[in-house]
């Protein structure tokens, strides 16, 4: 390789980011690591971790810190900073949801739809009780759960397989991915309403779910929170 093309590929690659910024007073400094997280946040299509923040700022910049002051610098705009699905993502207010459909004519999270009730009552079992198997379902319900069901919430990407379960033939275990966690606006699986207690209130029961009783949020989705897009 002649040195003209070594020149070429190596002006071709991206230069090293300096994340410390330390030739910046602290507030520039501070004020460039939140312009650098809430870019990043902006320009994704899916919740951003913690891990990919981290590559664009200093080794003692406190990420929740930047996050809360991002956050308090829109609280007077139409879209906010959440946690969701382990990480940060931009969206629309729920106020606006409205103004939303009416400018687009379509319901305000596009792109997903609605759960029927049986797939809503196999989507809140999985989510209490993963890793469960298709069988272990059909006999809490007392009837077959059906593939097709289980390929319609797996189509969707609210569950995936989980690990081979320890029955006889290692039958294959279900469990929700992240995407379930950024459809109903949860950031990890201990937000999901503790399910003891739902029962010592009386609010939940095997045969409430039986007799087709879902919880709220787990059977109509946030229709009135959107994602943002970014550029």
């Amino acid at each position: 390789m002649s040195q003209a093309s070594v020149r070429r590929k190596k002006d071709e690659q991206p230069a090293l980011l300096d994340t410390e910024l330390e030739h910046l007073p602290p507030e520039l400094r501070w004020r460039e690591w939140m312009g650098r997280v809430e870019a990043v946040i902006f320009a994704a299509s899916e919740p951003v971790p913690r891990e990919v923040l981290a590559r664009v700022v200093g080794k003692n910049c406190n990420l929740d810190l930047v996050i809360d002051d991002i956050r308090a610098e829109l609280a007077g705009r139409p879209y906010e900073l959440v946690s969701v699905a382990g990480g940060w993502q931009h969206r629309t207010k729920k106020l606006f949801g409205d103004a939303i459909h009416a400018a687009f004519g379509t319901p305000a999270r596009q792109g997903t739809k609605e759960l029927s009730q049986s797939e809503a009552l196999v989507l809140m079992c999985i989510a209490y009780f993963q890793p469960i198997t298709r069988g272990e379902l059909s006999s809490f319900f007392g009837k077959e759960v059906s593939r097709d069901l289980i390929g319609a919430l797996r189509a969707q990407e609210l569950i995936t397989s989980g690990p081979r379960s320890p029955q006889p033939g290692a039958p294959y275990t279900y469990v929700t991915t992240k995407n379930f966690l950024s459809q109903f606006g949860l950031d990890t699986l201990r937000q999901l309403p503790d399910f003891e207690a739902l029962e010592d209130a009386g609010l939940l029961s095997k045969e409430k779910l039986l007799a087709g009783d879902i919880p709220a949020g787990l059977a109509n989705r946030e229709g009135d929170v959107v994602e943002d897009d970014g550029p």
